[in-house]
Protein backbone atom coordinates (compact mmCIF):
# COMPACT_ATOMS: atom_id res chain seq x y z
CA UNK A 1 0.00 0.00 0.00
CA UNK A 2 1.39 3.33 -1.11
CA UNK A 3 1.15 6.23 1.26
CA UNK A 4 0.64 9.69 -0.14
CA UNK A 5 3.29 12.22 0.79
CA UNK A 6 2.36 14.20 3.84
CA UNK A 7 1.73 17.86 3.51
CA UNK A 8 3.91 20.15 5.61
CA UNK A 9 2.33 21.09 8.87
CA UNK A 10 0.96 24.62 8.80
CA UNK A 11 3.42 27.07 10.33
CA UNK A 12 6.48 24.80 9.95
CA UNK A 13 8.88 25.15 7.03
CA UNK A 14 10.58 21.89 6.05
CA UNK A 15 13.01 23.53 3.59
CA UNK A 16 16.72 23.05 4.26
CA UNK A 17 18.22 25.63 6.65
CA UNK A 18 20.31 27.17 3.86
CA UNK A 19 17.15 27.85 1.83
CA UNK A 20 15.38 29.71 4.60
CA UNK A 21 15.40 33.52 4.31
CA UNK A 22 17.44 35.26 6.96
CA UNK A 23 15.42 37.22 9.48
CA UNK A 24 15.32 40.88 8.63
CA UNK A 25 16.24 42.01 12.14
CA UNK A 26 19.71 40.35 12.06
CA UNK A 27 21.22 43.06 9.90
CA UNK A 28 20.13 45.73 12.34
CA UNK A 29 21.72 43.85 15.23
CA UNK A 30 25.11 43.48 13.54
CA UNK A 31 25.41 47.23 12.87
CA UNK A 32 26.73 48.85 16.07
CA UNK A 33 24.89 52.03 17.00
CA UNK A 34 27.28 54.90 16.40
CA UNK A 35 25.78 56.99 19.18
CA UNK A 36 27.51 54.75 21.74
CA UNK A 37 30.67 56.69 20.88
CA UNK A 38 29.09 60.07 21.60
CA UNK A 39 30.12 60.27 25.30
CA UNK A 40 33.76 59.49 24.46
CA UNK A 41 33.74 61.89 21.52
CA UNK A 42 32.18 64.62 23.65
CA UNK A 43 34.81 64.15 26.36
CA UNK A 44 37.61 64.14 23.76
CA UNK A 45 36.25 67.33 22.21
CA UNK A 46 35.97 69.03 25.63
CA UNK A 47 39.44 67.95 26.86
CA UNK A 48 41.47 68.08 23.64
CA UNK A 49 39.80 69.70 20.65
CA UNK A 50 38.30 72.80 22.27
CA UNK A 51 41.45 73.74 24.26
CA UNK A 52 43.58 73.16 21.17
CA UNK A 53 41.34 75.33 19.01
CA UNK A 54 41.32 78.05 21.67
CA UNK A 55 45.09 77.82 21.93
CA UNK A 56 45.44 78.28 18.18
CA UNK A 57 43.30 81.41 18.48
CA UNK A 58 45.53 82.79 21.26
CA UNK A 59 48.53 82.31 18.97
CA UNK A 60 47.22 85.28 17.00
CA UNK A 61 46.88 87.53 20.05
CA UNK A 62 49.13 89.34 22.53
CA UNK A 63 47.65 87.57 25.58
CA UNK A 64 49.92 87.53 28.63
CA UNK A 65 48.22 84.59 30.34
CA UNK A 66 46.57 86.65 33.10
CA UNK A 67 44.88 89.76 31.74
CA UNK A 68 41.40 89.01 30.35
CA UNK A 69 41.87 91.88 27.91
CA UNK A 70 44.05 91.14 24.89
CA UNK A 71 44.29 92.22 21.29
CA UNK A 72 44.26 90.32 18.02
CA UNK A 73 47.67 90.82 16.37
CA UNK A 74 47.32 88.55 13.33
CA UNK A 75 50.58 86.96 12.19
CA UNK A 76 52.82 89.20 14.30
CA UNK A 77 53.82 86.37 16.64
CA UNK A 78 54.80 84.14 13.72
CA UNK A 79 56.72 86.87 11.95
CA UNK A 80 58.52 87.62 15.23
CA UNK A 81 59.86 84.05 15.22
CA UNK A 82 61.69 84.71 11.98
CA UNK A 83 63.46 87.64 13.63
CA UNK A 84 64.07 85.85 16.94
CA UNK A 85 67.56 84.33 16.97
CA UNK A 86 66.69 82.22 20.02
CA UNK A 87 63.68 80.70 18.23
CA UNK A 88 65.71 79.86 15.13
CA UNK A 89 68.41 78.30 17.29
CA UNK A 90 65.81 76.29 19.22
CA UNK A 91 64.42 74.91 15.96
CA UNK A 92 67.91 73.85 14.88
CA UNK A 93 68.57 72.19 18.24
CA UNK A 94 65.21 70.41 18.13
CA UNK A 95 65.86 68.99 14.67
CA UNK A 96 69.44 68.03 15.54
CA UNK A 97 68.39 66.24 18.73
CA UNK A 98 65.52 64.43 16.97
CA UNK A 99 67.69 63.22 14.08
CA UNK A 100 70.58 62.23 16.36
CA UNK A 101 68.34 60.30 18.74
CA UNK A 102 66.56 58.56 15.87
CA UNK A 103 69.78 57.38 14.24
CA UNK A 104 71.88 56.53 17.32
CA UNK A 105 69.11 55.06 19.47
CA UNK A 106 67.87 52.73 16.76
CA UNK A 107 71.37 51.69 15.75
CA UNK A 108 72.24 50.83 19.35
CA UNK A 109 68.86 49.15 19.88
CA UNK A 110 69.33 46.99 16.80
CA UNK A 111 72.81 45.91 17.86
CA UNK A 112 71.54 45.05 21.34
CA UNK A 113 68.61 43.11 19.88
CA UNK A 114 70.93 41.09 17.66
CA UNK A 115 73.13 40.38 20.69
CA UNK A 116 70.39 39.15 23.02
CA UNK A 117 68.71 37.18 20.22
CA UNK A 118 71.59 34.70 20.23
CA UNK A 119 71.83 31.48 22.24
CA UNK A 120 73.85 32.94 25.14
CA UNK A 121 72.66 31.69 28.53
CA UNK A 122 72.35 35.14 30.09
CA UNK A 123 70.15 36.57 27.33
CA UNK A 124 67.04 36.78 29.55
CA UNK A 125 68.87 38.65 32.31
CA UNK A 126 70.49 40.95 29.77
CA UNK A 127 67.13 41.80 28.25
CA UNK A 128 65.80 42.81 31.65
CA UNK A 129 68.81 44.98 32.52
CA UNK A 130 68.94 46.64 29.10
CA UNK A 131 65.24 47.46 29.13
CA UNK A 132 65.17 48.62 32.77
CA UNK A 133 66.16 52.30 32.10
CA UNK A 134 63.12 52.71 29.83
CA UNK A 135 60.72 52.22 32.75
CA UNK A 136 62.38 54.85 34.95
CA UNK A 137 60.66 58.22 35.07
CA UNK A 138 62.47 60.54 32.61
CA UNK A 139 62.82 63.36 35.14
CA UNK A 140 64.44 60.96 37.63
CA UNK A 141 66.87 59.78 34.96
CA UNK A 142 67.73 63.37 34.07
CA UNK A 143 68.51 64.36 37.68
CA UNK A 144 70.57 61.20 38.11
CA UNK A 145 72.69 61.98 35.08
CA UNK A 146 72.98 65.65 36.04
CA UNK A 147 74.79 64.54 39.18
CA UNK A 148 76.89 61.99 37.29
CA UNK A 149 77.97 64.50 34.64
CA UNK A 150 78.60 67.45 36.98
CA UNK A 151 82.09 68.94 37.40
CA UNK A 152 82.60 66.83 40.56
CA UNK A 153 80.39 63.98 39.39
CA UNK A 154 81.10 60.29 39.03
CA UNK A 155 82.06 60.56 35.36
CA UNK A 156 85.00 62.93 36.00
CA UNK A 157 85.96 61.06 39.18
CA UNK A 158 86.14 57.80 37.23
CA UNK A 159 88.29 59.40 34.53
CA UNK A 160 90.61 60.81 37.17
CA UNK A 161 90.89 57.44 38.93
CA UNK A 162 91.82 55.81 35.60
CA UNK A 163 94.60 58.35 35.00
CA UNK A 164 92.62 60.14 32.29
CA UNK A 165 92.34 63.47 34.06
CA UNK A 166 92.91 65.29 30.78
CA UNK A 167 89.55 63.98 29.56
CA UNK A 168 87.60 65.51 32.42
CA UNK A 169 85.01 67.95 31.14
CA UNK A 170 82.18 70.14 32.32
CA UNK A 171 79.81 67.94 30.34
CA UNK A 172 76.67 69.99 30.94
CA UNK A 173 78.33 73.40 31.26
CA UNK A 174 80.29 73.40 28.00
CA UNK A 175 78.17 74.76 25.11
CA UNK A 176 79.95 72.42 22.72
CA UNK A 177 79.27 69.29 24.78
CA UNK A 178 75.96 69.93 26.57
CA UNK A 179 73.73 69.13 23.59
CA UNK A 180 75.49 65.83 22.94
CA UNK A 181 75.38 64.97 26.63
CA UNK A 182 71.59 65.36 26.45
CA UNK A 183 71.48 63.10 23.37
CA UNK A 184 73.61 60.51 25.19
CA UNK A 185 71.26 60.45 28.19
CA UNK A 186 68.20 59.98 25.97
CA UNK A 187 69.88 57.18 24.01
CA UNK A 188 70.95 55.48 27.26
CA UNK A 189 67.39 55.49 28.55
CA UNK A 190 65.48 54.44 25.44
CA UNK A 191 67.88 52.20 23.51
CA UNK A 192 66.44 49.25 25.45
CA UNK A 193 62.95 50.24 24.34
CA UNK A 194 64.03 50.11 20.70
CA UNK A 195 65.81 46.82 21.44
CA UNK A 196 62.55 45.18 22.59
CA UNK A 197 60.72 46.18 19.41
CA UNK A 198 63.57 44.95 17.20
CA UNK A 199 63.79 41.75 19.24
CA UNK A 200 60.11 41.04 18.62
CA UNK A 201 60.75 41.48 14.91
CA UNK A 202 63.80 39.21 14.98
CA UNK A 203 61.92 36.44 16.75
CA UNK A 204 59.22 36.54 14.08
CA UNK A 205 61.72 35.79 11.30
CA UNK A 206 61.37 32.10 10.32
CA UNK A 207 64.47 30.04 11.07
CA UNK A 208 64.00 28.14 7.82
CA UNK A 209 64.77 31.31 5.86
CA UNK A 210 68.14 31.70 7.61
CA UNK A 211 68.92 28.03 7.16
CA UNK A 212 68.16 28.23 3.45
CA UNK A 213 70.38 31.30 3.10
CA UNK A 214 73.20 29.52 4.97
CA UNK A 215 72.92 26.52 2.67
CA UNK A 216 73.19 28.87 -0.30
CA UNK A 217 76.49 30.15 1.12
CA UNK A 218 75.37 33.49 2.59
CA UNK A 219 77.52 34.73 5.48
CA UNK A 220 76.21 36.44 8.64
CA UNK A 221 76.37 39.96 7.19
CA UNK A 222 74.79 38.87 3.92
CA UNK A 223 72.00 37.04 5.77
CA UNK A 224 71.29 40.10 7.88
CA UNK A 225 71.23 42.52 4.97
CA UNK A 226 69.31 40.38 2.48
CA UNK A 227 67.09 38.30 4.77
CA UNK A 228 66.69 39.81 8.23
CA UNK A 229 66.65 43.51 7.37
CA UNK A 230 63.72 43.38 4.92
CA UNK A 231 61.67 41.31 7.37
CA UNK A 232 62.34 43.90 10.10
CA UNK A 233 60.61 46.65 8.10
CA UNK A 234 57.57 46.83 10.47
CA UNK A 235 59.87 47.10 13.50
CA UNK A 236 61.86 49.86 11.78
CA UNK A 237 58.63 51.73 11.04
CA UNK A 238 57.48 51.64 14.67
CA UNK A 239 60.88 52.51 16.14
CA UNK A 240 61.66 55.36 13.78
CA UNK A 241 58.21 56.89 14.24
CA UNK A 242 58.45 56.77 18.04
CA UNK A 243 61.99 58.15 18.02
CA UNK A 244 61.38 61.10 15.73
CA UNK A 245 58.16 62.16 17.47
CA UNK A 246 59.69 61.80 20.94
CA UNK A 247 62.81 63.70 19.88
CA UNK A 248 60.84 66.61 18.45
CA UNK A 249 58.70 66.96 21.61
CA UNK A 250 61.57 66.49 24.07
CA UNK A 251 61.28 68.73 27.13
CA UNK A 252 61.62 67.20 30.59
CA UNK A 253 65.08 65.66 30.21
CA UNK A 254 66.50 68.81 28.61
CA UNK A 255 65.01 71.10 31.22
CA UNK A 256 66.14 68.93 34.14
CA UNK A 257 69.67 68.41 32.76
CA UNK A 258 70.57 71.89 31.52
CA UNK A 259 67.50 74.13 31.71
CA UNK A 260 68.21 74.96 28.07
CA UNK A 261 71.68 76.24 28.93
CA UNK A 262 74.43 77.10 29.16
CA UNK A 263 73.00 80.24 27.66
CA UNK A 264 70.72 78.87 24.95
CA UNK A 265 73.06 76.07 23.88
CA UNK A 266 70.49 73.30 24.50
CA UNK A 267 67.23 75.18 24.14
CA UNK A 268 64.60 73.29 22.16
CA UNK A 269 61.23 74.54 20.99
CA UNK A 270 59.60 72.94 24.05
CA UNK A 271 61.92 74.60 26.56
CA UNK A 272 61.59 77.93 24.78
CA UNK A 273 57.79 77.63 24.95
CA UNK A 274 58.01 77.11 28.71
CA UNK A 275 60.38 80.03 29.26
CA UNK A 276 58.41 82.48 27.12
CA UNK A 277 55.12 81.52 28.75
CA UNK A 278 55.96 81.17 32.44
CA UNK A 279 59.05 83.36 32.76
CA UNK A 280 58.39 86.21 30.34
CA UNK A 281 54.59 86.04 30.34
CA UNK A 282 54.40 86.01 26.55
CA UNK A 283 51.67 83.41 26.25
CA UNK A 284 50.56 84.46 22.78
CA UNK A 285 54.09 84.10 21.41
CA UNK A 286 54.70 80.80 23.24
CA UNK A 287 51.46 79.34 21.89
CA UNK A 288 52.54 80.38 18.40
CA UNK A 289 55.75 78.43 18.99
CA UNK A 290 53.65 75.45 20.08
CA UNK A 291 51.63 75.67 16.87
CA UNK A 292 54.85 75.64 14.84
CA UNK A 293 56.08 72.63 16.82
CA UNK A 294 52.80 70.82 16.14
CA UNK A 295 53.16 71.48 12.42
CA UNK A 296 56.77 70.24 12.43
CA UNK A 297 55.80 67.03 14.27
CA UNK A 298 52.84 66.42 11.95
CA UNK A 299 54.84 66.97 8.77
CA UNK A 300 57.85 64.94 9.94
CA UNK A 301 55.81 62.00 11.25
CA UNK A 302 53.48 61.89 8.23
CA UNK A 303 56.33 62.09 5.72
CA UNK A 304 58.33 59.47 7.56
CA UNK A 305 55.33 57.15 7.82
CA UNK A 306 54.61 57.39 4.09
CA UNK A 307 58.21 56.60 3.18
CA UNK A 308 58.53 53.76 5.69
CA UNK A 309 55.17 52.21 4.81
CA UNK A 310 56.15 52.26 1.14
CA UNK A 311 59.42 50.52 1.96
CA UNK A 312 57.54 48.06 4.17
CA UNK A 313 55.22 47.12 1.31
CA UNK A 314 58.16 46.78 -1.06
CA UNK A 315 59.98 44.49 1.41
CA UNK A 316 56.93 42.27 1.82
Amino acid sequence: MTLAPREPVHGHDRRPPDARPAPRFRRARTAPPWWFALPALALFAFVVLLPSARGVYYAFTDWDGLDPDFSFVGLDNFSAMLRDADARQAVRHTLLIAVSITVIQNAVGLVLALGVNTAIKSRTVLRVFLFAPAVITPIVTAYLWRNLLGPDGAANSLLGAMGLGGWEQDWLGDPGLALWAVVGVIVWQYAGYSMVIFLAGLQSVPKEVHEAASIDGAGPLRRFWSVTRPLLAPAFTVNLMLSIIGGLKLFDQVYALTGGGPGHATDTISTLIYKDAFTLGEFGYSIALAVVLTIIVAVASTGQYLVLSRNERAAS
